[in-house]
């Protein structure tokens, strides 16, 4: 039994390595190419680890296009979509899981089907109010709606408050307390990993998204790192290193950020219930 043990465990080791070779090995060869010289960047067999190292490709790729100017506008998207999404998608999961009220479940349901709505469908719906408040090619488009919940945020969020023991909110109510005293004091305190987790991905979406900036924003300083990219790979179609540059540049923030938050990440992503 303990040697089966034993062989069950390294083989659940070498399938996660594995596995996770898989993961890192198309990241690893973006890097790999964006320090290649032209010489290495075709050759057979593919060379991995570059020589000389050609840092020359990360200054074509900053220099190439305005690269500060849209880091700093994707930051602001991101950033302030990322409070929009903390502050509203709590409060909705908060009223669907631990509050009675009229037409509650009903429009909870209609919460979830509008995630079945592909963006498409609602795509030049959406552009023409915004045009029509002449708000397109201005960030508010992409910021605005994150302040009025995300359905599946809230769907995250209703699931998490859900299993907190309603023991703490009868003390808190016995002690005088009203809803929003343990919203704020109580429950919200201990949904961290979870504000952390929706938090997270929605910077994610908000830092990769593509088709959002490139229907709202209309002018070049106001591009996000994503339009650059475009930008970068239409007027630079064959520089595949400086290419390849300023891709590992555009996902460097977002991957340094999961590795600061990846362990309360991962207590949001199950779910963690209060122990004891």
């Amino acid at each position: 039994m303990k040697n089966y043990s034993t062989f069950r465990k390294i083989l659940i080791y070498v399938v996660l390595i594995v596995f996770g070779i898989g993961f890192v090995l198309p990241f690893f060869w973006m890097i790999s190419t964006s320090l290649k010289p032209l010489t290495q960047l075709f050759v057979h067999p593919p060379v991995w680890i570059p020589h000389p190292l050609n840092w020359g490709n990360y200054v074509h790729a900053v220099t190439e296009i305005e690269f500060f100017t849209q880091f700093k506008n994707s930051i602001i998207i991101s950033g302030l979509s990322t409070i929009g999404v903390i502050i509203s998608c709590p409060l909705a999961g908060y009223s669907f899981a631990r509050l009675k009220w009229k037409w509650r479940d009903i429009l909870f349901i209609i919460t979830l089907a509008v995630m079945m709505v592909p963006f498409p469908v609602t795509m030049v719906p959406l552009f023409i109010i915004w045009s029509k408040v002449n708000l397109v090619g201005t960030f508010l488009p992409l910021i605005i709606p994150t302040f009025f919940g995300v359905p599946f945020f809230i769907f995250l969020m209703r699931q998490f408050f859900k299993q907190l023991p309603k023991d703490l909110e009868d003390a808190a109510r016995i002690d005088g307390c009203n809803e929003f005293g343990i919203y704020f004091k109580i429950m919200l305190p201990l949904c961290q990993p979870a504000l952390l987790t929706i938090g997270l991905f929605q910077f994610m979406m908000s830092w990769n998204d593509f088709l959002g900036p490139l229907i709202y924003l209309n002018d070049e300083t106001s591009y996000t790192l994503q339009l650059g990219l475009q930008q970068f790979r239409q007027a630079q179609d064959t520089a595949w290193g400086p290419l390849m540059a300023a891709s590992v540049l555009i996902a460097l923030p977002v991957i340094l950020l999961y590795f600061f938050v990846q362990k309360r990440f991962v207590k949001g992503i199950t779910f963690g219930g209060v122990k004891g």
